[in-house]
């Protein structure tokens, strides 16, 4: 009977793992927690396609759909119009979208961007942080974010339409912001 060599290797390779750890692979791994609707969102700072930087706490006082995609995700690049039309027609209320693009290459964004002519702000998250940040494994991921910062809705691989989108921007506005508890 001859060695298993392979499952050899993958053992000596786990263990190796174990041991030492793979900190230059971090960027590449999953998604940490999944934020729970009602808690705050974290904070996070990306560079957007033209070079500046912008933070979720900007648009603090606006109801935000955080977006993850990828160009090579056909459901991502399905459900782009439905946002691009949302956020044509509700961005004087109040809304906008940030559209976090996981680990690709700026001039293969832009392209796509441009062919389909998408106004929304398109942020490069480089290093997979952010989308760990939100506890992204698998794409899409959409999440509403109120105008308090607070996330109101989760959306993991479902396909975004502009009736989807309208109606959660409609349900959040209509809610009434956290009151603090009275001091007795």
């Amino acid at each position: 009977m001859k060695p298993r060599k392979t499952n050899t290797v993958f053992v000596v390779i786990a263990l190796l793992v174990a041991l030492v750890g793979l900190p230059a692979f971090d960027g590449w791994s999953m998604g940490s927690r999944v934020p729970a609707v009602g808690m705050q969102a974290e904070d996070f700072t990306l560079i957007d396609l033209e070079g500046k930087s912008q933070s979720l706490s900007q648009y603090r006082g606006k109801i935000v759909l955080v977006n993850f995609w990828a160009t090579w995700c056909k459901p991502c690049t399905t459900e782009m119009p439905a946002m691009q039309v949302s956020f044509e027609k509700l961005r004087d209320k109040g809304f906008v979208v940030l559209a976090v693009n996981e680990l690709e290459d700026d001039a293969k964004v832009r392209e796509h961007i441009k062919q389909y002519r998408h106004t929304f702000p398109v942020l490069m998250d480089r290093g997979n942080k952010v989308a760990n940040q939100f506890g992204v494994f698998g794409l899409p991921v959409s999440v509403f974010i109120d105008q308090e910062g607070r996330v109101q809705e989760y959306i993991k691989g479902g396909l975004l339409t502009e009736q989807k989108i309208d109606e959660t921007v409609v349900r959040i506005q209509k809610q009434e912001p956290v009151k603090a508890a009275a001091l007795r």
